[in-house]
């Protein structure tokens, strides 16, 4: 199955800006995402889709492959218009964010592998138990509800599935009915195309979550389950930390 790891790379961000450049390690973030994603076994290739030729040049420099794309209103819009460009012999596409340089290379392999085991399934992610109650109650981290067979029941940022009867502490500190979705995707290539077709739902437009216009089309996403997440740099109180981990290992 011939599989390619799309990386969407947006120059601007709200919190920081310019953060996939930012190269206070000596290497720009962009590149430790790069790295980590061509470890993972199960893909065949592995693409930036840029919005801006700063990055482009930027990849290039490091050896990477960069295509240029316009301007989307989202990382699955831009990864859309490099599939359609290049990747037609491709069966399934993964979407990786720019922004997670210590992404784990298994957790592509497992997700890869669902899709794999799955072959009637048009889409795929992962998840992690959520242990903290500051995780659980943060809007920011969203939440997903699984069922028997491992599909997605419903994403949201409030805290379900709602414990009545229980005290949540308890409930954290032993045998987590919470999971963390983790924003990485994997899809079938024509159902990639067809999705990105699809008006924003209604659920989605209130949620602001873009997966549960893949629930509400009557699609089924699978989700894995990993014990730990990677960490995303959204802040510069991210980045000083990962640098603080990067020169703590290179020192190592």
């Amino acid at each position: 199955m011939r599989v390619s790891g799309i990386i969407p790379a947006r120059l601007k961000s709200t919190r920081l800006p310019r953060k996939l450049l930012l190269a206070e390690t000596g290497r720009p973030l962009i590149q430790y995402t790069w790295d980590a994603v061509c470890q993972a076994k199960s893909l065949s290739e592995v693409i930036i889709a840029a919005d801006d030729d700063e990055i482009v040049r930027t990849v290039q420099r490091f050896g990477g492959r960069c295509e240029m794309t316009g301007e989307h209103p989202s990382g699955t819009d831009r990864i859309a218009e490099v599939v359609r460009r290049c990747c037609s012999e491709s069966e399934v596409i993964v979407n990786i964010q720019g922004d997670e340089p210590e992404i784990d290379p298994a957790h592509i392999d497992l997700l890869v592998n669902l899709m794999e085991s799955n072959p009637s399934a048009s889409m795929a992610t992962l998840s992690t138990p959520i242990t903290s109650r500051e995780q659980l109650e943060d809007p920011s981290c969203v939440k997903v509800v699984c069922g028997s067979a491992g599909q997605a029941l419903y994403f949201s940022r409030c805290p379900i599935p709602f414990c009545r009867d229980r005290n949540p502490d308890e409930l954290l500190a032993s045998d987590s009915p919470w999971r963390l979705h983790l924003g990485i995707y994997a899809y079938r290539r024509e159902f990639l195309l067809r999705l990105t077709t699809l008006p924003p739902s209604r659920l989605e437009q209130w949620e602001k979550l873009e997966q549960l216009r893949v629930l509400e089309a009557g699609e089924t996403i699978l989700v894995g389950e990993v014990a730990h997440r990677s960490v995303g740099i959204d802040t510069p109180e991210d980045y000083a930390r990962f640098v603080v981990r990067q020169r703590g290992r290179a020192a190592a």
